[in-house]
């Protein structure tokens, strides 16, 4: 019986070629490629899916698909790396600078339907993907942080786990590298937090250092939970703020936002967070600005209440934060609790 006659292989998938990134695929123009139809379940809904494996070229280890093609397409990214096809970055960066948030759920019992439910909607190289409406400030981020080369070395073999023992005789003949492991959060990644984007390392090491790259470094005090926002449109409101600071942080449900305090005479806000982590995160996806009412709204770290005092100017900061910046020349109103 033919697997799609079976009632029980209906939702099972057959494909014809994988969806690669241009690493992944190798410098070699002339790759082999073999084929083996449901040889393994998918690593994101656990169908099974028609497996490619290949040597990107010499010297490398070869690679396998781990996701299927529909998966792959809800979040548009390769089916061996698991990086964005567009940009070659961890879906959570995408996900964070574009404000992203894909209804995919990652429980045994609703994902593998959800799969089956998308994969009509999906037709030939169609992606669920739709960055068209997201803010340009975050597009910009993306495209400073984008890798535009491929980069083979990741394609390396994998680090001999006897030589690390000090086990392995094979010596140069073995086609493995010897080479001792690095002892860091980079060496902790794992699948199921690279395609739903979560947790992952690889993601934090990005976004922190483009936050630093642009001035937003987090402050020692970890009391400081506020970001303070200026230039905001004539026309800006508290809701408004709060509305808009809440769509770009689309990733955490519901939003981590304690309080906003808007001072309309200086166009400016302060946007107090339930916790330092969830500041830091919002420092992150604001890093190249935060695009509001048509305008760019430039976005730095509150200061401490007794910073902000020693230096004779006030604390913006909502009741019960303990944060502000503290700017000089800010108007008196810019202490409203």
């Amino acid at each position: 019986m033919p697997p799609k006659a079976d009632i029980n292989k209906a939702g099972w998938e057959q494909s014809e070629f994988p969806i690669l990134c241009e690493t992944c695929l190798g410098d070699n123009a002339f790759v082999r490629m073999s084929k083996q139809e449901y040889a393994r379940s998918c690593g994101a809904c656990a169908r099974p899916f028609t497996v490619f494996r290949w040597n990107p070229g010499a010297g490398m280890r070869f690679k396998t698909t781990v996701v299927c093609q529909t998966c792959a397409k809800i979040k548009n990214v390769c089916q061996t790396c698991l990086l964005d096809l567009e940009y070659g970055l961890p879906t959570q960066v995408r996900d964070t600078a574009l404000a992203l948030k894909i209804q995919a759920p990652s429980s045994d019992i609703n994902r593998e339907y959800y799969a089956q439910n998308m994969e009509g909607k999906l037709d030939g190289n169609k992606s669920l993907l739709d960055s068209g409406r997201a803010q340009s400030a975050g597009k910009e981020m993306l495209k400073q942080l984008a890798r535009t080369d491929p980069y083979y070395k990741r394609n390396r073999p994998k680090i001999c786990s006897f030589f690390v023992k000090g086990e392995c005789t094979r010596g140069n003949e073995c086609p493995y590298r010897h080479e001792k492991p690095a002892d860091n959060e980079l060496s902790m990644q794992n699948m199921q937090d690279r395609y739903y984007g979560r947790n992952d390392p690889v993601a934090r090491k990005l976004l922190s250092g483009h936050a630093e790259a642009q001035g937003l470094k987090p402050p020692e005090d970890e009391t400081i939970t506020s970001l303070f926002l200026s230039s905001l449109p004539a026309d800006a409101t508290e809701q408004s703020v709060r509305t808009r600071a809440a769509q770009t942080l689309a990733g955490a449900a519901p939003a981590p936002i304690r309080s906003v305090v808007h001072v309309a005479k200086s166009r400016c806000a302060f946007v107090n967070f339930v916790d330092r982590p969830a500041a830091e995160r919002a420092a992150e996806a604001w890093a190249a600005g935060l695009d509001f009412g048509g305008a760019r709204v430039s976005v730095k770290w509150g200061r401490s209440r007794a910073k902000a005092g020693a230096a004779g100017a006030p604390s913006g900061s909502a009741s019960g934060s303990g944060t502000g910046l503290g700017t000089a020349g800010m108007p008196a109103a810019a202490t409203a609790a």
